[in-house]
């Protein structure tokens, strides 16, 4: 089982985005997404994360290379799996999770529960607080194919986990995992940062999170 640690990023009480964006780089070390854990899914893309948080905040950012782009969903909470899509499913109480999850063009999905199929939104309002910016921009596009290059810096304030009751993301334990993944891009795909020990791609299964400490 991997561990992660979450540094706590040295920063002013109040930050713009883009200074947000410039800590993280100087102060979190970067995470490969490079696992694939399924004979049928052989395609594997470069995917790297670098992930802080500043107590009240989770700022997280992803790093891709890959041959093939989609991104058709424009709708929060819609069906962003599909498209060229980074994900991170978060538990802060060992019996439900988050499943967090990012097209390429910053469409959100996100969602709560203890499994599959027992989930709950999160309302579109409260994911609005979300601040998110992908170097692909926001404009929705069919699919592309050639060798891209893309970035996306997200900043999760602490009340978008809007079914718990954590008061700060200070020396919180947690479990995670971390996935990339394009259901109807050209070449399917589904990659993790941790294990996954399924027969077929199946990300909600929080038995296969890894260790997460924040500091």
């Amino acid at each position: 089982m991997n561990q992660l640690f979450v540094k706590k990023i040295n920063a002013k009480k109040s930050v713009s985005f883009a200074e947000a964006e410039n800590l993280l780089e100087k102060q979190a070390v970067t995470h490969p997404i490079q696992l694939l854990n399924w004979e049928d899914f052989k395609y594997l893309p470069s995917v790297n994360f670098r992930i802080g948080h500043i107590g009240n905040e989770i700022w997280l950012k992803y790093y891709v290379t890959e041959k093939h782009l989609r991104a058709r969903e424009t709708r929060t909470n819609g069906d962003v799996y599909k498209d060229s899509c980074v994900e991170f499913f978060i538990s802060v109480d060992g019996e439900n999770y988050y499943n967090f999850e990012f097209s390429c063009i910053g469409t959100i999905h996100l969602a709560y529960g203890p499994g599959r199929g027992n989930r709950k939104f999160v309302d579109p309002s409260v994911i609005e607080k979300i601040e998110i910016k992908s170097s692909l921009g926001s404009a929705p596009f069919n699919d592309r194919s050639g060798n891209f290059e893309w970035e996306m810096m997200i900043r999760i304030p602490i009340e978008v986990f809007a079914f718990s009751t954590i008061k700060s993301f200070n020396e919180l334990k947690a479990t995670a995992n971390f996935y990339k993944c394009g259901d109807e891009t050209a070449v399917a795909h589904y990659v993790t940062w941790n294990p996954v020990k399924t027969e077929n791609p199946d990300y909600h299964r929080p038995e296969y999170f890894g260790k997460v400490t924040f500091e």
